[in-house]
């Protein structure tokens, strides 16, 4: 057997990928990955994902350069979540921080705040690409 036919896709055909930072545990994004995805992420060793919004593939680091070498691909006991670890190279989340999670929820969940700094810009990014 496979490791994609070990894989529970929803009934969607995705399943939820979480990437985390090998060398300090961080976790640095959430993403959808179907089989081809996944595929590609196994034959290349760099991150893609399929966009819900965009109905379509999207290897990260395409736009911005922020890529993701793999280092480890793990599934869950239940084979319904993956945990990719990678080497990230640059931000991870497109909003220009380290990890998609930079805010943190305050006290009595009135507000948040942002719990890292902002590596670069994105609409300088993008305006270059």
């Amino acid at each position: 057997m496979s490791v994609l036919e070990k894989i529970k896709f929803n009934a969607d055909g995705l399943v939820p990928a979480i990437v985390q930072e090998q060398s300090t545990g961080r976790v640095l994004m959430m993403a959808w990955m179907n089989k081809d995805s996944l595929s590609k992420t196994i034959e290349t060793s760099k991150t893609w994902f399929w966009s819900r919004s965009r109905q379509k593939y999207w290897m990260k680091g395409e736009s911005s350069g922020h890529t993701q070498e793999v280092k480890d691909i793990a599934f869950d006991c239940d084979g319904d979540t993956l945990l990719i670890q990678v080497e990230q190279e640059g931000a991870a989340c497109h909003e220009g921080y380290k990890s998609c999670f930079f805010r943190s929820v305050t006290e009595q969940g009135e507000s948040c705040q942002v719990t890292e700094k902002q590596l670069v810009n994105p609409a300088e990014v993008y305006a270059k690409k």
